[in-house]
């Protein structure tokens, strides 16, 4: 049997455990909560970090270098559709 990633509790297989690999809906909605809070993270090298030669902007990082035009902080891009 798989364990519960939130709890430690035993989780029931797949076919009868709509919350698979969670125990509960509760257990999954925890998960959930975690990754919108960004709490998950992946360690960076500088590299892999978006550090690139000069300030040129990191084509991997979407063209998004420094502070806006406006001069303001920099801000996460609206995902929203």
């Amino acid at each position: 049997m798989s364990i519960c990633p939130i709890c430690g509790k035993e989780v029931t297989p797949r076919s009868s455990n709509k919350a698979f690999p969670f125990c509960t809906a509760r257990c999954k909605s925890i998960d959930l909560g975690k990754w919108l809070n960004e709490d998950y993270r992946v360690p960076a090298t500088p590299d892999e970090a978006g550090e690139g030669d000069e300030g040129e902007p990191d084509p991997k990082a979407g063209g998004l270098s420094g502070a806006s035009a406006e001069g303001d902080s920099p801000s996460k891009p609206d995902m929203r559709h």
